[in-house]
């Protein structure tokens, strides 16, 4: 690939230099491009040679061969065609029509080049694959050997000739739209400049130049062309990014993602649902069975059908989301859909979608005074009204059928005919006086509220005489007079009434069937709510939007319970929360804040819906606390919205009840014919069904890795309990964890034996043992995670594993789909079958804060848009973390799906990735289905976790996995690879590395002095190819390019307005410095795995962090991360504006360095604008005192480093181990002597002269600067027996000092400024001797100055603290400062209704006052 740039770079230059204009000439001049390549194939090779050098004492004798031919090859290969194009330069110098060479050139080139198209069809292409597969040529099987190596594992990696074709088009599509761009704006634009340039006369230098003077000004030419470059080879990524938003989201808008984004859209779509669900979630088996035996019914007995199948399962999802207090029991009411399997002839659903359409349809017949036909016409325009009204009419007769009986029941009938009658005469209107019916309806409603009510004698008479009172209304009111005239003269009821029998007597309802309509009815009389606010929780919105959007998508057909590939749940768990006790509910932070507390005030609704729930409305906290009940599900109530191993646990366990009820209905439907065809098996009781349980069990297991669980329990730790707790209340699941077994020999020595069992619990709540295995040792040798999962992986059962964080969640809705995403397996996926489903995940914690927020949608963005496109057409996508389910026969006879090697398999998820594809896996992407997942919520947070990632990368350029699947990949497929794994993180790099490139270079045209007479000359600054360079780095800095996808995905599943919408309050809330300050991060841990390796796990915690992080702590995480870094773009942007030249003045400067201000404020100030309670004045002050305590605290053996300032700063020097490490950071050090070179030239005091002997004089300033600092610095414990002179000579030095000053400058040409610039041209020098101090520390040790590098550090660091400290202390003067910072993170919660400034002020007890 690097090739490819450089020889494209080069062909692309030479064109543009040449005027575009393609003669003879110039493609003479393009052939350069053949010895180009020559070179690099050696370098290649060469690297291969050295970089390889460790591995030959375990490398096969034939892979070492192959190293040495190929050496020897590329060097003589690319000899030939340096001397042949050296020879084709001659002929074309001498002008002679001799084109010997030439031809022969030529005929070289087409030879090679032609081989090398040859190797790479038969190798790459997947039709010429198998042909090459095939052949046994000794001559073929030679040169593809000396191609590429023969690799077991790594071998076939070719997909489908059309995937092939997709993801080369793809590629094709971005390559030239790179290349376009980089030769008109980048390239193009800066060759006049570069001749001009070169054939100037003889420049001014300003400083005593040692290379570019005689050298037409080569260095001004690279710093020019360096930043060009720089984007050159990182925008690659930046064409990638916008090609695969763009396509990602025409690919999920042809899967029907976002199709339903909103509640309404469920309430106009909800029709559709129950016949969409029965073809996707219920097998066919079942669905041939039920309508083969009603196959003559139409079109609305289909509809009662689907409507029958659906809602056992839409009851189940309504109750699920009551449990989990989304919604109150009302709305679960509302929500709740009947079992449509009565006698009643019509679909009858929820609630929620007819509420108020009676009363809305009363106004309409009120209004009417057209035909019935006209007022039928208008009540239809709404569907759900027109099923309110029939539903209505028919509940009504059949409730008043089954109340009286006698005349009374003659009465109902002769009722309901005569109004069937005139419906169908179309006389409705005549037949009733429409205006009565509010007073119908209200007798009615009268009726069902006494009904519904436990039958007493009291209301047994109240309803009898509510049944007259109707039977009043109806006949002297809402009838017309002929009608009514009739009924008064019908003898047997006239008989009745005059008796006093008529109605007074009822029937209370004791079928299930008319209790249930009963209830129902006057809930659609009496409910006037809007449906649209039901629910009213925006997650339970959320996920009965993505589970009703999903059953239009596309999805395998769902097998029968008992014919489906069995799973197994598999989730390794170390120490983190298992549930919540009641001393960590109460315990309040440093502001007076409890978890308990936050949780009521950002989630109001859950809270009173689980008060709801256990019937503890009226109750207070500590009413709750005494009742063991209450205070056991308080504390699963708090555990379920954290992330805790509990919220997965019932997550998962969701699996085996949807699995239970599944295999109860199908049972039921598949092995009973005692149904009529009316009628369909109720769910009450599923969950005791012996046969639900036992299908479920034998389907589904769920494993726990719990790997120091049995350590836990020899010590009584409060999570060994847990874990036991949710052993009890999950009889399905299953913990598998290390038991250590010591036992003393005869001499004394302890031996530790090692098993690794499987427990659950008993009838009795103990552990039961199921398996133990004897371990041949501590099986913890690399990793924790990886380890923790490999010894357990034996514990699974089934075809399938589903790997399952331990910060994850699922829903019962999603279950139910987990048959078909298993299908999958079975499916047809391209060459192979799949080996790897990938699982869309849900972000869980983006309400808690803007920073969260910005978390939750990038990371959305990744694991949707993302991962479709890598999945399809790019056929690079990986294992990326959890939820991701595998194939467990494939993956655990071929190395498992853990990788636990120290440090380089730190990122272990991916590995099994790049096992699977490598053992000639397939990996898709399926999004019909998704689980929950929990991120990190506070910036420290976020920034260890992409810490922990970029260090992860970086080693994964060292493993061996990437290294074959670069080798092994086509050169398409490759590119997908790379800029999907490292190179992201390469090109992130890049980003950053172009702002110091610029930079440096614009610095060495100011200390030069050549910017102005280049300026003056050519007129070269401000260019077009600068201009694109700028603009695009900024673009990725402040992460315009990183929101593309999220964007995308916003428009596709919220649409426009909401995306636009949500793309604005991200930039309110300043997303761009939290994308700038991530890009930082990202460049720090990945450039500092690449320099010295030994990147390591680092924990970032899972609590809820709305809490002011301290002064110091921030300081510490990101003082060489970040702050060091700005300080130095600083540095360099102050020099820029002090010594540059622009044509336009300030406002060019200003421009031409914008992106560079804006990552230097977000790099030092992001850690405080993003932290709670940031620019409040007694925490700043009280963060003051911390961090002056914690810098000057001495270090020592035991001291860690938040408690030291010298602890820290040894702890911050571990990663230089290797010689290697060494030497390249003493490489980069060196830049920073830039600074005191070119200032020094600068000076008032030096004028013009450019002798190199100033530079030498700059240094003696500053050895009598560090010796004046040493005087009045020296420790006083060392100069105890000399006090008296040390002060003397500390005075008089300083009297001197300031004498000396004032004669230079009165004397000499030395000016104030000088000072400054003095100041500024030794500061940086001091870090460069400290950084080298650092990196060959035993060096600086013998030589006894280390404990005086210590104190210059130290005052370094407190002057980088001061300078960032200065401007957070002059904010928090001002109190809106803080209220604006509060909105400004907290502004989801804020629309959530959460008072953020009561938490984060602490005022507890007024808050609760108010809240019981």
């Amino acid at each position: 690939m690097w090739i490819f740039l450089i020889v494209m770079f080069q062909a692309l230059a030479i064109i543009a230099f040449n005027h575009g204009e393609l003669n003879l000439n110039t493609f003479k001049t393009l052939l350069s491009i053949g010895p180009t390549f020559a070179v690099m194939n050696f370098v290649e090779s060469c690297l291969d040679v050295v970089l390889l050098f460790g591995a030959y004492t375990t490398m096969r004798c034939m892979a070492i061969s192959r190293l040495v031919i190929r050496f020897f090859w590329c060097g003589l290969s690319s000899i030939f065609v340096l001397y042949v194009y050296m020879k084709v330069l001659e002929e074309r110098n001498k002008n002679t029509s001799d084109s010997f060479y030439f031809r022969i050139y030529v005929l070289v080139l087409g030879v090679y080049a032609g081989l090398r198209l040859v190797f790479a069809f038969l190798l790459k292409f997947p039709a010429c694959h198998r042909l090459s597969e095939m052949s046994d040529q000794s001559f073929l099987q030679f040169f593809k050997w000396i191609y590429q190596e023969r690799y077991f594992v790594g071998r076939g990696l070719v997909e489908k000739t059309t995937d092939y074709m997709s993801y080369v088009f793809f590629w094709l599509v971005i390559l030239v739209c790179k290349f376009t761009f980089a030769y008109f704006l980048q390239i193009k634009p800066l060759v006049e400049p570069t001749n001009i340039i070169v054939e100037l006369p003889s420049l001014t230098y300003s400083w005593h130049d040692l290379i570019s003077k005689n050298n037409n000004n080569v260095l001004t030419i690279v710093s020019l062309w360096a930043p060009v470059v720089a984007i050159y080879i990182m925008d690659i990524h930046i064409w990638y990014t916008l090609l695969s938003a763009i396509y990602g989201a025409v690919m999920g808008a042809r899967a029907r993602l976002g199709e339903i984004r909103s509640i309404e859209m469920v309430h106009k779509r909800f029709e559709s649902f129950p016949e969409a669900f029965v073809k996707n979630l219920v097998s066919p088996q079942i669905r041939r069975l039920r309508f083969d035996r009603q196959s003559s019914q139409t079109s609305h007995d289909n509809n009662k059908t689907y409507a029958a199948f659906f809602s056992p399962f839409w009851n189940e999802i309504i109750k699920c989301l009551r449990e989990e207090d989304y919604i109150s029991n009302r709305e679960m009411d509302l929500l709740s859909m009947p079992s449509n399997a009565g006698s009643l002839t019509l679909v009858q659903w929820p609630l929620f979608l007819l509420c108020s359409k009676i009363l809305l349809a009363v106004d309409l017949a009120l209004d009417c005074k057209d035909t019935q036909e006209d007022l039928w016409s208008r009540i239809s325009k709404d569907e759900y009204m027109a099923y309110a009204v029939r539903e209505c009419y028919y509940s009504i007769e059949k409730i008043l059928h089954s109340l009286v009986d006698g005349e009374g029941r003659l009465w109902v009938e002769r009722i309901f005919r005569e109004i069937n009658s005139s419906i169908s005469e179309r006389s409705l209107v005549i037949t009733l006086s429409l205006k009565k019916l509010p007073v119908v309806l209200s007798r009615f409603t009268a009726l069902t509220g006494l009904l519904t009510q436990k039958e007493t004698p009291g209301l047994a008479k109240g309803a009898a005489n509510a049944v007259f009172d109707l039977y009043d209304v109806v006949t002297h009111e809402l009838l017309s007079p002929d009608l009514r005239e009739q009924l008064d003269t019908w003898n047997i009821l006239a008989r009745a009434r005059n008796e006093g029998r008529l109605f007074s007597r009822i029937e209370w309802p004791k079928d299930p069937e008319i209790k249930e309509q009963v209830k129902r009815l006057h809930l659609l009389l009496t409910v006037k709510d809007s449906a649209a606010n039901i629910p009213k929780n925006l997650e339970a919105r959320r996920r009965l939007e993505f589970f009703t959007n999903s059953l239009f998508m596309d999805m395998p057909p769902a097998k029968p319970v008992c014919e489906m590939i069995p799973f197994c749940v598999f989730t390794p768990y170390y120490s983190e929360t298992v549930l919540y006790s009641n001393s960590e509910l109460r315990v309040e932070n440093e502001d007076g804040i409890s978890t308990l507390f936050y949780l009521q005030k950002i989630f109001p609704d859950e809270w009173e819906n689980f008060l709801e729930r256990i019937d503890q409305k009226d109750s207070g906290e500590d009413e709750l606390q005494e009742s063991s009940t209450g205070a056991l599900e308080l504390r699963f109530w708090v555990s379920y919205r954290g992330q805790t191993l509990a919220r997965t646990v019932r997550g998962m366990m969701y699996y085996r009840r949807a699995l239970m009820l599944q295999s109860y209905l199908e049972r039921r439907l598949l092995g009973e014919s005692v149904y009529p065809e009316t009628s369909f098996p109720t769910t009450q009781g599923f969950e005791l069904s012996h046969e639900a349980r036992a299908q479920a069990d034998i389907k589904f297991t769920y494993v726990v890795s719990c790997q120091i669980y049995g350590q836990q329990k020899q010590r009584k730790a409060p999570e060994a309990a847990d874990i036991a707790l949710l052993l009890q209340r999950n009889e399905a699941l299953r913990v598998a964890f290390i038991h250590v077994e010591e036992s003393g020999a005869a001499d004394g020595k302890v031996t530790k034996e090692f098993y690794s069992k499987l427990v659950k619990a008993d009838a009795h709540g103990k552990d039961q043992e199921i398996y133990s295995i004897k371990l041949p040792g501590d099986p913890k040798l690399g990793e924790g995670k990886p380890e923790n999962q490999n010894h357990a992986i034996v514990f699974t059962r089934g075809e399938a594993v589903q790997t399952i964080d331990m910060n994850q969640d699922n829903y019962l809705e999603e279950a139910m789909k987990m048959r078909n995403l298993l299908e999958e397996f079975r499916g047809k996926h391209g060459l192979r079958p799949p080996t790897i489903l990938g699982v869309r995940e849900h972000v869980f914690t983006g309400s808690v804060s803007s920073l969260a927020w910005f978390m939750s949608n990038q990371e959305t963005s990744f694991v949707t848009l993302g991962q479709r496109v890598l999945a399809k057409p790019l056929k690079v996508r990986m294992h990326y973390g959890h939820p991701d389910v595998f194939d467990r026969i494939f993956h655990i006879t071929r190395g498992g799906i853990s990788k636990a090697s120290r440090v380089i398999n730190i990122s272990e998820d991916i590995y099994a990735g790049f096992n699977s594809t490598l053992r000639q896996g397939n990996i898709t992407h399926h999004e019909y289905i998704q689980v929950g997942k929990g991120r990190d919520v506070g910036l420290n947070q976020i920034a260890l976790f992409e810490g922990k990632v970029a260090g992860g990368n970086g080693e994964q350029v060292l493993s061996r996995d990437v290294y074959r699947i670069g080798q092994l990949f086509d050169f398409f497929r490759m590119l997908s690879f790379f800029f999907t794994t490292v190179g992201y993180y390469v090109c992130t790099m890049m980003t950053v590395l172009t702002v110091y490139i610029f930079l440096y270079g614009r610095a060495y045209l100011a200390f030069s002095g050549l910017d102005q007479g280049i300026s003056r000359e050519a007129r070269l600054l401000g260019n077009t190819a600068l201009d694109a360079v700028l603009n695009a780095q900024f673009l990725v800095q402040i992460g315009v390019f990183t929101a593309v996808p999220m964007v995308m995905g916003f428009i596709l599943e919220q649409g426009l307005l909401k995306a636009v919408f949500s793309f604005i309050t991200m930039q309110f809330q300043l997303c761009s410095v939290f994308f700038t300050f991530s890009l930082g991060t990202r460049t720090h841990y990945f450039g500092r795995t690449i320099l010295h390796g030994g990147a390591k796990y680092r924990a970032t915690g899972r609590g809820f962090v709305v809490r002011h992080i301290k002064f110091a702590d921030n300081y510490r995480l990101y003082s060489r991360s970040h702050f060091v870094k700005a300080m130095e773009v600083a540095l360099l942007l102050i020099v820029y504006i002090a010594y540059g030249y622009t044509r336009g003045g300030a406002v060019s400067f200003v421009l031409l360095t914008l992106s560079s201000w804006f990552m230097v404020i977000s790099w030092l100030f992001a850690p405080y604008i993003f932290n709670p309670s940031g620019f409040e004045w007694q925490k700043t002050v009280e963060d003051f005192d911390d961090w002056t305590n914690w810098l000057m605290y001495k270090g020592g053996v035991g001291i860690k480093g938040e408690n030291s300032w010298e602890s820290w700063w040894d702890e911050e020097q571990m990663h230089i181990q290797t010689l290697r490490g060494r030497i390249l950071e003493t490489i980069l050090s060196l830049r920073f002597l830039i600074f005191q070179y070119g200032i020094v030239y600068k000076l008032h005091l030096t004028g013009k002269n450019t002798s190199l002997a100033i530079y030498g004089f700059s240094w003696v300033a500053l050895a009598g600067i560090v010796m004046i600092f040493k005087i009045f610095t020296f420790s006083p414990k060392k100069s105890t027996n000399f006090q008296l002179m040390l002060r003397f000579m500390q005075g008089v030095t300083g009297l001197g000092l300031i004498v000396a000053l004032c004669l230079v400058v009165i004397f000499t040409d030395l000016s104030v400024p000088d000072l400054f610039a003095g100041i500024l041209a030794f500061i940086p020098t001091g870090w460069c001797i400290i950084c080298l101090a650092i990196t060959w520390k035993k060096l600086v040790r013998s030589l006894g100055i280390w404990d005086s590098v210590k104190e210059f550090a130290r005052m370094y660091d407190a002057g980088m603290g001061i300078i960032i400290f200065a401007p957070i202390a002059i904010l928090s003067w001002f109190p809106f400062v803080s209220t604006f910072q509060s909105r400004l993170l907290f502004n989801q919660a804020f629309s959530r209704g959460l008072e953020i400034s009561l938490i984060l002020a602490g005022n507890k007890a007024n808050v609760q006052a108010s809240s019981f």
